[in-house]
């Protein structure tokens, strides 16, 4: 799936995990391990990781589109390659104490886009599995082709959804259908997969999608967009007065900045 030249580049984070950073200040973060499908490896997991790391510190930064290379997204964790090292298993499984909510490595490779201040969306062609299923729902948006084929792996291997993706389930669906294809890890196609709220939008072409979304969201405000992504990703579960006094508090700092500018 082709991808746009860029004429600046970001340092790139080793291993099979591409970054580079348009001229728009639009990331690309591209997973290049197209021979086994994109499965994630721990060294892609943690250059996923730090390239979250890296976009938090770049104040030019407007978006950030994820994708896969070659003919899937992301098949999932290459689980027996992790089986067959159970140290790396265990240096990445421990949270860390900071930043909050505190995270492992496993964790934090997919919720390290929700960190970011800016809108992330996921481009998703081929397989969505497993790990790779939780690193789109990392992301604020999640564009796929219709036939794309996306399951919550993790039972097959005897496992359970540990890269937030309990979390990122339960908020994009009713809690009755994030089980039932937890327990099942029945696999679904993207036209189905965007009647179930885990996909935003079926596109032919979910690379395209993304660039055009994106360049409607980077035409506003950075910091509205960082303040709006924040107060809507804290939302859920909050108490309705606790949600209203970030709006107004956010709002506030906002009319400050454009009656300053008047």
């Amino acid at each position: 799936m082709p991808h746009p030249t860029s004429p600046r580049t970001a340092p790139d984070t080793p291993g099979r995990v591409l970054l580079d950073v348009d001229a728009r200040g639009v990331a690309h973060v591209r997973l290049a391990r197209p021979d086994k499908l994109n499965a994630l490896t721990f060294g892609m997991l943690d250059d996923l990781v730090s390239a979250g790391r890296l976009l938090r510190k770049d104040r030019t930064l407007r978006a950030v589109i994820l994708s896969g290379e070659g003919d899937a997204f992301c098949a999932g964790l290459d689980v027996r390659a992790a089986l067959g090292d159970p140290a790396g298993i265990a240096r990445r499984f421990v949270p860390r104490p900071l930043p909050l909510p505190r995270t492992n490595v496993f964790q934090e490779a997919c919720w390290t886009w929700r960190r970011l201040p800016v809108p992330v969306v996921a481009a998703v062609h081929g397989h969505c599995l497993g790990a790779g299923l939780q690193l789109a729902l990392g992301a604020d948006l999640r564009f796929s082709t219709s036939d794309a084929r996306w399951s919550v792996r993790e039972a097959t291997w005897g496992l359970v959804p540990d890269m937030t993706g309990i979390r990122t389930l339960t908020e994009l669906m009713g809690l009755d259908v994030a089980k039932e294809l937890t327990l099942t890890a029945r696999m679904v196609e993207g036209s189905e997969a965007e009647r179930l709220g885990l996909v935003t939008r079926v596109a032919q072409d979910p690379v395209a999608a993304a660039q055009e979304v994106v360049s409607e969201m980077i035409q506003h405000d950075r910091r509205a967009l960082a303040h709006a992504k924040r107060l809507l990703n804290a939302a859920p579960g909050q108490r309705a007065g606790r949600i209203f006094g970030r709006e107004r508090l956010a709002q506030l700092r906002l009319l400050r900045r454009v009656a300053g500018r008047g």
